[in-house]
């Protein structure tokens, strides 16, 4: 019989593809201010969305371990285009502008939007959305509004609980389950929600892992 996913020996070599993708230097590649300016698609893709400030950026410097390769800023809404990297050829992962606030004209919000939402409709060699969400505020209206939109279009997304060093245990779990709830039952939310702090490392080897499956396997859903 071969190992199910829960045997310690399957978890461990996934966490290694997972440090493997990320051994190497992650490149940045371009900046898409509209659909016919993105890459030709190619490697598959995953992208990080969240509300402005939730961490998107930092969440893929640690992820990376490069630094400064997204830019983070305390400045709300800076985050403007869809960010593009590329890892060894084998993935490109997507950094979207942010939602929900935004130090910017109307109208240039109402841009980033309608880019997010074609792009997130229509990319075919996306695998997953791996949607932040602070830890300390949990899930928002705007965060529910993109997950009704994505569970419309049957696209793939995966709850990402950023900053949970700034909670207490018990304020944790309170967060995991509601969460969790929110979650069950709707039909394109990946059943497992990812516990992170870029700070302290927490859930890093094992967010790497799940998106080594995705850059392993072209039918990941």
């Amino acid at each position: 019989m071969e190992p199910g996913p829960s045997d310690p020996q399957v978890d461990a070599s996934r966490i290694e593809a997972g440090r493997l993708l990320f051994a190497r230097p992650v490149d940045f590649v371009k900046s898409a201010v509209s659909l016919d300016t993105l890459p030709p698609m190619g490697p598959p893709e995953v992208c990080f969305a969240g509300r402005s400030n939730v961490g998107k950026s930092t969440l893929i410097n640690a992820l990376t371990g490069h630094g400064g390769l997204a830019r983070a800023s305390n400045t709300p809404g800076r985050t403007q285009e869809l960010n593009y990297f590329n890892a060894q050829d084998r993935l490109f992962i997507v950094d979207l502008p942010g939602y929900g606030f935004a130090k910017a004209p109307k109208h240039k919000v109402a841009a980033w939007t309608r880019l997010t939402r074609d792009f997130l409709r229509g990319r075919a060699t996306l695998r997953r959305v791996f949607l932040l969400v602070d830890s300390r505020h949990g899930l928002k209206p705007v965060d529910l509004d993109l997950m009704d939109m994505l569970d419309e279009t049957a696209v793939t997304y995966q709850v990402v609980l950023t900053k949970i060093d700034k909670l207490k245990k018990g304020q944790r779990e309170r967060v995991l389950s509601a969460t969790q709830a929110a979650l069950a039952k709707r039909p394109a939310a990946y059943p497992v929600v990812a516990v992170t702090s870029s700070e302290k490392g927490t859930g890093l080897p094992e967010l790497r892992a799940e998106i080594a499956d995705l850059a392993l396997s072209e039918d990941a859903l």
